[in-house]
């Protein structure tokens, strides 16, 4: 972020009860976050949004916080600010964020500078993988976490359902779902709807302290499996491919150095993610969401858009 964006901006507002959650939402006009703001507001917790755009104001407080601050992750004043008057913190990196561990450390000291009670923090599932600088930044912030002294939640979800919306209208317009590494890799992955569930769980009860939690639904689906459900949905053949790949880039200096992106490419296309839908069942006391109903939703959304579309015309 070029320049410190101090925090600017805080919405009017009442003091809460002193019964009821306040919690800090950092990345609260984000699609993650945003998920996770209106499964507190329904359990009645007072909810500050942290956003880094004061255009997202508006928008946040539709998802249910009771206020809004501006500020950066990078600025110690500016979270010195957001945290004043909080006891719990949301805490979820934006993704591939340069410096992404010492901004979260840094956050963690600001929270046990306001004297936060608890922090839940939506990491990423096996964030050992050294590969994965996505996943590997996010060990010490976990490290930080049990060190402060604060009560915690540790949330690794696998890869987000989410993601399949950016490439939805290819796979309808092309009949073909790629992706940059191999379609015989498999992964598990987790609808965010439920991982907000179990944010907000953590952050108004306290049956998950001090807990590590994998997130993830049914299924370690390789591409052929997921266009095959896709194809199902839709009631016609979709086809799985692998587009680009990972590729090396310059460092600079004649040497060739891969990208974090690219690095991820290829972990994925020798490793895929894999994980066990156990945890968030139990936690959830339901069914966890599958990767088919969300296709359904997604498949349902477009069609009603086309529909909407032409009867405008």
């Amino acid at each position: 972020m070029n320049g410190v964006a101090t925090l600017s901006e805080r919405s009017e507002s009442t003091s809460p009860p002193r019964a009821v959650p306040k919690v800090l939402a950092v990345g609260a006009a984000g699609t993650s976050a945003g998920m996770v703001i209106p499964e507190l507001a329904k359990r009645g917790a007072y909810v500050r949004g942290l956003i880094h755009n004061p255009d997202q104001t508006v928008a946040v407080r539709n998802h249910g916080a009771a206020e809004v601050v501006v500020g950066d992750l990078g600025d110690r004043g500016s979270m010195d600010a957001a945290l004043e008057g909080m006891d719990s913190l949301f805490y979820i990196a934006p993704a591939f964020i340069p410096n992404e561990a010492e901004i979260g450390v840094s956050v963690v000291a600001a929270a046990v500078r306001a004297r936060v009670r608890r922090v839940v923090f939506s990491s990423v599932i096996d964030p050992s993988i050294s590969e994965l600088v996505n996943h590997s930044a996010k060990a010490p912030v976990e490290e930080a976490i049990i060190e402060s002294g604060m009560e915690y939640v540790l949330l690794q979800p696998t890869l987000f359902v989410q993601g399949i919306a950016r490439s939805w209208q290819d796979v309808l317009e092309t009949g073909v779902f790629a992706e940059p590494w191999s379609s015989e890799t498999r992964f598990t992955r987790v609808d965010y709807r439920d991982v907000a569930e179990v944010a907000a769980i953590a952050l108004t009860e306290d049956r998950l302290l001090y807990g590590t939690y994998q997130l993830c639904c049914e299924g370690n689906l390789n591409r052929h499996e997921v266009a095959a459900l896709m194809s199902d949905v839709l009631g016609r053949h979709i086809e799985a491919a692998q587009v680009g790949g990972p590729s090396s880039g310059s460092a600079g200096n004649g040497v060739e150095e891969a990208s974090p992106m690219d690095k991820m490419f290829a972990w994925y296309d020798k490793h895929g993610l894999l994980g066990n839908a156990l945890v968030l069942r139990a936690i959830l006391r339901r069914e966890p969401r599958t990767l088919k109903a969300y296709l359904r939703e997604l498949a349902a959304s477009a069609s009603e858009s086309r529909s909407t579309t032409g009867a405008s015309k």
